[in-house]
């Protein structure tokens, strides 16, 4: 619970934080501080899943007495208000920073059903070591997640292209729209993580053509990839051509 209360924390100062207005010194805005936050939240997340397989091993070889009707209790409650703050942040809007505090969430409303069952096998069966078997499989399962959510924090914090965006793909689909010859120096990176951005040289026919030829550009950008944002350079001739 103390680390879900220290994810959502970070989560919500990641959110306040990429509210504030555009300045001089950062023209693009401060979206880009999800990707900060959910890097911080997905370490956060690996030093728990560290701490739990650490404990777990531990009881499985020096296993301790539970008390299984307070550990049913305390876990069917931890269960209930885990329960509760899932709704609430699955309504909230969509971005990678409401990702991460999910994922801690999620952690802790799954460790709280492996503890219901611990107990309730416990109380009947009195068989301890099942706690830590039950903790190494709930950890396995966080691991995993925090794995993705960890590449798609590196990813946009490098500028990398977002996830399901291939510049290949693209640059192509670019190369295909009448007029252009070809396109060079593509990039395409996140600026949120429901904002993509895209550059690229455009190679062309007729200069005197390019208003109609750009706006045919952005039209297929937008409908087909969903990119918005994005900045064309027409080029009479190719220096170094990339997709044609």
């Amino acid at each position: 619970m103390l680390t879900d209360t220290s994810a959502l924390l970070i989560a919500a100062l990641g959110a306040w934080f990429a509210t504030r207005a555009v300045t001089q010194r950062f023209s693009f805005g401060f979206g880009r501080a999800e990707f900060l936050t959910a890097f911080i939240n997905s370490l956060l997340m690996l030093a728990v899943v560290a701490t739990v397989v650490y404990h777990a091993f531990d009881r499985l070889i020096h296993p301790l007495q539970v008390k299984g009707e307070a550990v049913t209790l305390v876990a069917f409650i931890g269960l209930l208000l885990n329960v509760l703050v899932l709704f609430l942040l699955k309504h909230d809007t969509a971005d990678l920073n409401r990702h991460a505090a999910i994922l801690h969430v999620m952690a802790d409303l799954l460790a709280s059903v492996a503890a219901l069952l611990s107990g309730i096998i416990i109380m009947f069966t009195g068989w301890m070591i099942i706690d830590p078997i039950l903790s190494l499989i709930i950890m396995l399962l966080v691991l995993y997640s925090t794995y993705h959510l960890l590449m798609e924090a590196v990813q946009g914090l490098i500028a990398g292209a977002p996830p399901g965006y291939s510049l290949q793909t693209i640059g192509q689909d670019m190369a295909e729209v009448e007029g252009v010859q070809s396109v060079h120096d593509l990039h395409i990176w996140s600026l949120t993580s429901n904002r993509v951005a895209l550059s690229a040289h455009v190679v062309i026919d007729d200069l005197s053509n390019w208003q109609p030829i750009r706006e045919r550009l952005c039209r297929m950008l937008n409908q087909d990839f969903s990119i918005e944002h994005v900045t064309l350079q027409p080029e009479p001739e190719a220096v170094a051509v990339t997709f044609k």
